[in-house]
């Protein structure tokens, strides 16, 4: 709910004092009464007031009498001394038992001091008045409700929605009793009630707003239905325009709340243009729209409101972090070094920032930072999956796979035990290029075959194990099937066309295998001398002998590996 209270009817004693300073005189000395003195002056002059008159100058003094009791009920209240001034606001309400704004405000001190059954009766005398307004009566609501007058409550609120139809104190009063008393079809009716009239304020319309999400959480079950009425009401408080940047800002909020996020967006943005230059609610409002843009995968527009949020708060790690960490998922490695690195200098516990940083390092293909950046967290932060996982990434990057192997084991054994969630296709695929790449293949198909357990068209892992098995003249057979299911996925794909390629030949078909391997050479941008090395076989296969050396010619002037040059040597040509 908003801070607009329906006891801000009660409120302005401030106001009021300031023109009762005008009855009662000022103090022409020029030195600073204190508080007792003051509150005493006042008294003595409604004490002055004569009492015997009759007519309108009756009325005019019993209201300058009453002002005046106020004041210094109100003066009391300054100093401190909340028992005189209950009784200066009681005589001010004696004096002018009609005076509506004066019955409003002595009614919300009273029950500031729990004094809510003179309260009641003050309010009530002053609904004597034919013309008492919906306010007043909302007010008597409000306070009958806490007194247990049920029927009076009911009375009184509906006379202050008969008043004052466009006024929201007599809806919200209504609907709060029969909240409290848990009748959530009648509370549902009065702010239907609300909503049907016509040519109300946009205020009226957001705090309507406001009852109807209070409602939702009352009935969970009607949750959808109230949200429409929610968005309704907003709507109609946008199309008003309203002027006040606080309201635009609630309408705002309010749509965000409801996961209307174009709409809010919209208003978040004029409120950039329009509002007041307040660093915090600045801050606020860029703050939503980034998060905004973020769920629409709208990284540009996100990245715009983080930098501008950094140029206004450069100190705020958080800000910098999520720089850095769109500037990652956008595949801008070095842009995210120097947020992240930022990030960290502000805020030297911010423990994501660490892994963050390490994977753009490894981006940059910076690996021994990558590792200095792990090894700090490490002295940091207790052990943990990313941890672990990433250092298993960065030695895998510079081939110590060895360790690579064990830090992967680490981050499995850490996962299983507090979020297997995080044991998905991708850990299980690098996971078993490492022990493919340090030679422990059994482990490696084991880590492959998790992974495509986990994602059955993974491509990637279908080809590696494939090739894997091809290579080591194994399960050729299933090499072939999984092969070909990832080229249904990915058909142009040159490496997967020569793993195809590859199989063939290890099954004794070097015209089938020369087909796909000529297909993946055409699909390759850069000369690949593993592919001439491949064409280099197949065609010794086909006892073309020449072509066979000129393959493999091909393939050592590109990588000069020892086992290519023995098979020059011992080819020689015509």
């Amino acid at each position: 709910m908003s801070g607009r209270n329906l006891y801000r009817l009660f409120s302005g004693g401030l106001a009021i004092a300031a023109s009762f300073l005008l009855v009662a005189g000022c103090n022409s000395t020029g030195t600073k009464p204190d508080a007792q003195t003051e509150a005493r002056a006042h008294k003595r002059s409604a004490k002055r007031i004569p009492t015997k008159s009759f007519g309108p100058e009756l009325r005019a003094d019993k209201t300058a009498s009453a002002h005046a009791h106020y004041l210094a009920g109100y003066v009391y209240d300054t100093g401190g001394d909340s028992e005189s001034a209950l009784k200066e606001y009681l005589l001010a309400s004696e004096d002018a038992p009609h005076d509506e704004e004066l019955a409003l405000k002595v009614s919300r001190r009273l029950l500031e001091a729990k004094q809510t059954d003179k309260a009641w009766q003050i309010l009530k005398q002053a609904s004597a008045n034919p013309g008492a307004s919906g306010e007043l009566y909302a007010a008597l609501g409000v306070v009958s409700s806490q007194l247990g007058k049920t029927n009076e409550a009911v009375v009184a609120n509906q006379t202050a929605i008969k008043r004052s139809p466009t006024s929201l104190a007599g809806y919200q009063s209504l609907f709060l009793f029969y909240v409290q008393k848990k009748q959530n079809e009648q509370a549902l009716q009065v702010l239907d009630q609300a909503a049907r009239q016509q040519n109300v304020s946009a205020e009226f319309l957001v705090t309507l707003s406001e009852l109807y999400a209070a409602l939702a959480t009352q009935v969970p079950a009607q949750k959808d239905a109230l949200k429409k009425k929610q968005v309704a009401v907003l709507d109609r408080a946008g199309k008003l325009n309203p002027a006040e940047p606080s309201l635009k800002f609630q309408i705002a909020e309010a749509y965000n709340s409801l996961g209307e996020y174009d709409k809010a967006g919209i208003f978040y943005r004029d409120l950039l243009k329009k509002m007041p230059d307040i660093p915090l609610i600045r801050e606020r409002v860029h703050a939503r729209l980034t998060e905004i843009y973020m769920r629409s995968s709208d990284k540009k527009r996100a990245t715009e409101q983080l930098e501008a949020l950094a140029k206004e708060d450069p100190t705020n790690p958080q800000v910098h972090y999520f720089l850095g960490a769109l500037a990652l998922d956008d595949k801008r490695p070095k842009d995210a070094v120097d947020s992240l690195r930022r990030a960290i200098i502000l805020n030297p516990s911010l423990e994501p920032a660490y892994y963050d940083l390490a994977m753009a390092q490894l981006g940059t293909h910076d690996t021994t930072n990558a590792l200095e950046t792990l090894r700090e967290a490490k002295k940091k932060f207790a052990p943990n999956f990313l941890m672990e996982f990433w250092l298993a990434m960065a030695n895998a990057a510079i081939k110590d796979f060895g360790e690579a192997i064990q830090h992967y084991t680490a981050a499995e054994i850490i996962a299983k035990a507090t979020d297997p969630r995080r044991l998905n296709e991708f850990f299980y695929f690098q996971f078993g290029a490492a022990c493919e790449r340090k030679g422990n293949y059994s482990d490696a198909e084991r880590n492959f075959e998790k992974a495509i357990q986990l994602k059955p068209d993974f491509s990637e892992a279908l080809n590696y194990l494939g090739f894997m098995w091809a290579e080591h003249g194994t399960n050729l057979s299933r090499a072939q099937e999984y092969i070909e299911k990832a080229l249904k996925t990915e058909p142009k794909n040159a490496a997967f066309l020569d793993s195809l390629g590859w199989v063939y030949y290890k099954q004794n078909k070097p015209a089938e295998a020369l087909t796909y391997v000529k297909q993946a050479a055409d699909l390759t941008e850069e000369p690949d001398p593993t592919l001439f090395d491949h064409l280099g076989d197949i065609y010794a296969a086909l006892n073309q002998t020449d072509k066979a050396r000129e393959m493999w010619q091909k393939s050592l002037d590109l990588d000069a590996k020892a086992e290519v040059k023995k098979k020059l040597e011992s080819n020689p040509g015509k």
